[in-house]
């Protein structure tokens, strides 16, 4: 099923976890319907941004039954279908979530094991319909801080 242009709920729905130990992993209506808005307000935005690059979710919709199995709560954003955590090949993860953090709606947007190198860690994004945060957060895995990491513009390249 498509939910938009270039996500499928199949790929949201997508878990190594669940499959190895035999988690049913789906979505019902409402949060389908969560996946499409975050689809439609944050990825799609980004994919445009950056060159319509492929975006490679890595965790999208999480069952209740999938977030106790990986150690994650069971009220966690994943199981409504409002988060999403996400990577672009060749582009670093810091420019994905400062250019989140600009231009686009969200309740929470956390840059997750982030070391400085462009391609570590990867970028989690939460969207509710109406009700946004704009919490932004960088979490090293051991702590959480508040903002992203210093970062600048140099050469057409980010710098930190």
């Amino acid at each position: 099923m498509q939910l938009s242009k270039n996500f499928t709920l199949e790929e949201m729905e997508k878990s190594s976890t669940g499959i190895r130990l035999g988690i049913k992993n789906k979505a019902g209506s409402g949060e389908i319907k969560n996946l499409g808005d975050i689809c439609y307000e944050i990825l799609e935005k980004v994919r445009a941004k950056f060159d319509d690059k492929p975006v490679t979710i890595t965790s999208g919709f999480r069952s209740e039954e999938l977030c106790e199995a990986i150690g994650s709560k069971k009220t966690s954003q994943h199981a409504k279908g409002e988060a999403v955590d996400f990577e672009i090949a060749g582009v670093s993860n810091l420019a994905i979530a400062m250019y989140i953090s600009n231009h686009c709606d969200f309740d929470q947007l956390i840059l997750e094991y982030y070391t400085g190198e462009p391609s570590s860690g990867w970028v989690h994004v939460s969207y509710k319909d109406g009700s946004n945060r704009k919490q932004v957060l960088t979490f090293d895995g051991k702590s959480y801080t508040n903002g992203l990491p210093d970062a600048e513009w140099s050469g057409g390249k980010l710098t930190n």
